[in-house]
């Protein structure tokens, strides 16, 4: 027996009313995306499944890469079935046959084909009784069965499935327009991006890189982070920022305890003239309420004046242990702990503000004019566009 197709189920999506359709065509297009290596195989979207018809093709990799789809809420493997009440038992008995251990099953049928003569409930009997009487050492047990026989009658045809494997769920990647991720390096970062991508945000990023305080590795550091996220949707572009310069202005001429959140200002201000220019509409960040000294309320406070765009913050009420469990599921974990500085850890002040007020932020800022140094660093950032490792190794590499 061969499996020849896979079923995808959409869950939150079916939720979505008139703009359905809206959701599902973005979550084709990413499957389509995900899977194009995959030349035999046929995608195709129905009002509430979608079937990609495998054609003699593995499917374990295929199902490997689609659990990395957001829009996906289970899948099944399926053997597709004539509406004939002969065809559909001799391939239930088949799939029984071929699956280890079962000592116990139970037939489940739903029927939107109501065309189909035999009702559900009434062909649960009949399908159970055949293989009943077809197969030895093997009983029903309706609660806790070894082995659950579904049964989808459609318009098309019938799909016999045994088990659903969990998807990414959330939405497809794209349905949720595009946001800059400021990204770091370290830990926080990466999840918050993975956790917008989840809610259908698509992404690019921006790195502020400052020579030579901070190394090459550094910055390949971010790169590779950017491409693990590219394998939860698009591939992402990575705008550069060489931020020395500025950085050191600001070290020299903002008093220390403040130096911190005038750099998080400026840096908000360069994100948000990027943003503007590739027509992205919001901002998101890794910060975590009070897990540092910029991420208190009156921090965010004070570095939100500079921007009126929206800043996202996935993280902003979880514990770092769960954002480190995140990280680690995501296998962005072991990237991001690699001892290479990111800027924000080059002059640190020893005693940075905690509670910073906004008018005397201000204040400071009007004696230093950063206006000319941001239009420079806007006119020299190195914008890489971070392809997705090959997508079908990656995939039997997870099978190893």
């Amino acid at each position: 027996m061969q499996y020849d197709h896979i079923i995808i189920r959409y869950g939150e999506l079916t939720l979505k009313g008139k703009n359905r359709k809206l959701f599902t065509s973005q979550l084709l297009a990413n499957v389509r995306e995900a899977l194009d290596e995959y030349k035999d195989i046929r995608v195709k979207k129905k009002y509430d499944r979608m079937y990609i018809q495998l054609n003699g093709e593995n499917p374990d990799p295929i199902i490997e890469r689609c659990k990395k789809i957001f829009g996906i809420q289970n899948m099944s493997l399926a053997i597709r079935a004539e509406n004939d009440e002969k065809d559909i038992k001799k391939n239930a008995l088949e799939l029984i046959k071929n699956t280890d251990s079962v000592q116990t099953f139970k037939v489940s049928t739903k029927r939107s084909n109501k065309s189909f003569p035999i009702p559900s409930q009434e062909f649960n009997h009949v399908l159970g009784g055949f293989l009943l009487s077809h197969l030895d050492d093997i009983s029903v047990d309706v609660h806790q069965p070894d082995l659950e026989v579904m049964v989808d009658i459609r318009q098309d045809a019938t799909y016999i499935t045994s088990k659903k494997i969990p998807g990414a769920a959330g939405l497809p990647v794209g349905s949720s327009g595009k946001s800059l991720l400021l990204l770091s390096g370290g830990i926080d970062s990466p999840v918050a991006g993975y956790l917008a991508m989840k809610r259908g945000v698509q992404l690019e990023a921006i790195h502020f890189h400052s020579p030579p305080y901070t190394s090459e590795r550094a910055k390949e550091k971010v790169l590779d982070l950017a491409e693990r996220l590219s394998y939860y949707g698009h591939k992402i572009k990575v705008h550069i920022v060489p931020f020395t310069a500025l950085q050191q202005k600001i070290h020299r001429e903002i008093p220390n305890s403040y130096s911190m959140t005038v750099m998080r200002r400026v840096m908000m201000r360069i994100s948000e003239a990027v943003a503007e220019r590739e027509n992205i509409l919001s901002l998101i960040t890794g910060e975590s309420l009070g897990q540092v000294a910029s991420q208190t309320m009156e921090s965010m406070h004070a570095i939100n004046a500079v921007t009126s765009y929206p800043i996202i913050r996935p993280l902003i009420a979880m514990d770092k242990e769960d954002i480190i469990q995140i990280s680690e599921n995501i296998d962005m974990y072991e990237i991001s702990i690699r001892p290479y500085e990111d800027c924000c850890t080059v002059f640190v002040p020893k005693s940075p503000k905690t509670k910073p007020r906004l008018e005397k932020v201000e204040q400071f800022e009007k004696n230093v004019d950063f206006s000319e140094d941001i239009m420079k660093v806007l006119e020299e950032i190195e914008t890489i566009q971070v392809p997705q490792k090959d997508k079908k190794e990656d995939s039997l590499e997870s099978l190893l």
